[in-house]
């Protein structure tokens, strides 16, 4: 699991600095005041999906084989339901932290991180505060992680 949270750092990190060479070609080609978008390619995002893809693998088969191997019989269902539920959880958190982050950076009359015109924002800030939460997220599991204690397997 932990490398699953690690990759998904990584992602997002990879997303973060995208977006900063997307910015730094809109500047170049002066799109950054004018509603026309930077020509896009289908590829530049498949590394970040790649890795995310890798980080989803490596939690949730993680999360399903320590349910199955230290929860006991009774209770591996409902572990994987709240698997399940974490992850539901987690999608529900994700317009609130853009809410949040709407609100807070667009104060003033600014144009805030995630405007209409992306070429005017700064997209890569929101993708490094995802990174410093997943990274955040990383140092609690590996906290938790070194203080459980695991149950003998027969």
């Amino acid at each position: 699991m932990g490398i699953g949270l690690f990759i998904s750092v990584l992602c997002m990190s990879a997303a973060a600095l995208l977006e900063i060479k997307r910015l730094q070609y809109a500047n170049e080609l002066g799109l950054i005041d004018t509603e026309a978008g930077v020509p896009p390619s289908i590829f530049l995002p498949n590394p970040q999906y790649i890795l995310l893809g890798s980080a989803e693998v490596f939690t949730f088969i993680g999360q399903h084989e320590f349910f199955y191997e230290q929860a006991p019989d009774a209770m591996r269902s409902l572990c994987g339901a709240f698997s399940l539920l974490t992850n539901s959880l987690g999608n529900y958190l994700c317009p609130l932290i853009l809410t949040i982050v709407t609100y807070f950076t667009t104060e003033g009359g600014k144009a805030g991180w995630i405007p209409d015109n992306l070429n005017e924002g700064h997209l890569d800030y929101f993708f490094w505060l995802l990174a410093g939460l997943s990274y955040l997220n990383m140092l609690v599991y590996l906290v938790f992680a070194r203080k459980y204690k695991e149950k003998k397997t027969s």
